[in-house]
């Protein structure tokens, strides 16, 4: 959030039609400065002008050109303007930016219909990613096995797991599984991904010389962020991943 004082204003000259990796430039633009944090950016659509090839453009009613020039301006305090500078310069390309000194009289304030962001908690640690790739015909009792093992896991009390089913692969029979249009072969691979801490790993895995026929199970050290409710904060670090 901005304060009154010293400040910094951005202009950034575009072509409208100007593009990067197939999306408008001063969408790129926009959406930098978005998920940077910039407190507020507008886009100022020109009606008329000429830039470097000196060609006249304009817009009408009858003709709608893709020329026009386009300026996007922001305010910012001289450290996040130098943070963002860089980037800027490759977005922008062939355009052209302007750095103007200038002092914030009185900032802008939320408005009461505005939410507030949500409060939150970033915890970061240690933890083991388990992988357990199975055939998806193997089951265990009256059930598939990928559902048995998630059952077993979530019973055990681990922090999450998600099931994957592949689409394509092979494996030591160097036979090519292929997925149906409508799931009607049943031998593509599953995996199973659990991440929590070392101990409650430790703890689940003679279920899986018990549940597994075949198949293998892949054990990584990972780290972990995690983001969660201010709630949630005194929960251990983990997720399905």
């Amino acid at each position: 959030m901005l304060s009154v004082g010293k400040a910094v204003k951005v202009s950034i000259y575009l072509s409208e039609g100007a593009t990067r990796h197939g999306v408008s430039t001063y969408s790129s633009v926009l959406d930098y400065l978005f998920f940077r944090g910039v407190s507020g950016a507008t886009v100022l659509k020109g009606v008329a002008g000429f830039g470097a090839d000196h060609h006249i453009h304009s817009s009408s009613f009858v003709e709608i050109g893709d020329r026009l020039p386009l300026k996007i301006e922001f305010i910012e305090t001289r450290e996040k303007v130098n943070e963002l500078l860089g980037k800027l310069e490759e977005l922008v390309g062939s355009g052209l930016i302007e750095l103007q000194e200038t002092t914030i009289a009185k900032p802008a304030q939320r408005t009461k219909k505005e939410a507030m962001p949500v409060e939150h908690v970033r915890m970061a640690g240690k933890a083991r990613l388990v992988r357990i790739y199975i055939d998806e015909s193997e089951r265990w009792g009256d059930k598939p096995l990928h559902e048995s093992l998630l059952a077993a896991l979530r019973a055990n009390d681990l922090a999450g797991a998600t099931v994957y089913r592949g689409i394509l692969g092979y494996g030591a029979d160097k036979k090519i599984h292929k997925d149906s249009p409508f799931h009607l072969a049943h031998d593509c691979s599953m995996m199973i991904s659990v991440i929590d801490t070392e101990e409650k790993i430790q703890e689940v895995l003679p279920l899986f010389d018990k549940m597994l026929r075949q198949g293998f199970v892949v054990l990584s050290d990972v780290d972990v962020i995690k983001y969660s409710p201010r709630a949630a904060a005194t929960q251990d670090v983990g997720g399905d991943q």
